[in-house]
């Protein structure tokens, strides 16, 4: 089996609605998103052979998702006043709302599953919130 990883990074402000404790209020982090990809054969044709993937075309990939957040206030939908919305929009902050709690894991199950629907044999993924905290999924 060969594995291949890549890692990208974006600075994001999120909060945790619900939480009690720290989390609960405002606040960012540097999110480190590493993907590792899995296979048991390399490519044959002439420009990727010996190769798993393109590791420029997986960086590529990966950066384009971790773009989408960059520089963002991310928000679990429902967790805000319409008012509260309309007001940060007002002030053309960018806002990414979400589908889910956004934490460590489930960012790492949506990356994952964004880099799957990509084409990619994803075997882990993992997102960092601080250089010592990291969550991780992957399929068994």
């Amino acid at each position: 089996m060969y594995f291949l990883k890549t890692e990208q990074s974006f600075d994001a402000a999120h909060f945790l609605s619900g939480y009690d404790g720290k989390c609960k209020n405002l606040h960012g982090h540097r999110w480190r998103v590493v993907a590792q990809i899995a296979g048991d054969t390399l490519n044959e044709d002439r420009q990727t052979r010996g190769m798993l993937v393109d590791f420029g075309e997986l960086k590529t990939e990966l950066k384009k998702l971790c773009d989408e957040m960059d520089h963002s206030l991310i928000y679990e939908k429902g967790s805000l006043k319409e008012k509260t919305i309309e007001a940060l929009r007002e002030e053309d902050f960018r806002m990414v709302e979400v589908d889910f709690r956004p934490t460590a894991e489930c960012f790492a199950k949506y990356f994952y599953e964004r880099m799957k629907e990509k084409g990619y044999a994803v075997h882990r993924m993992e997102v960092y919130e601080t250089v010592n905290n990291c969550a991780a999924y992957e399929e068994s």
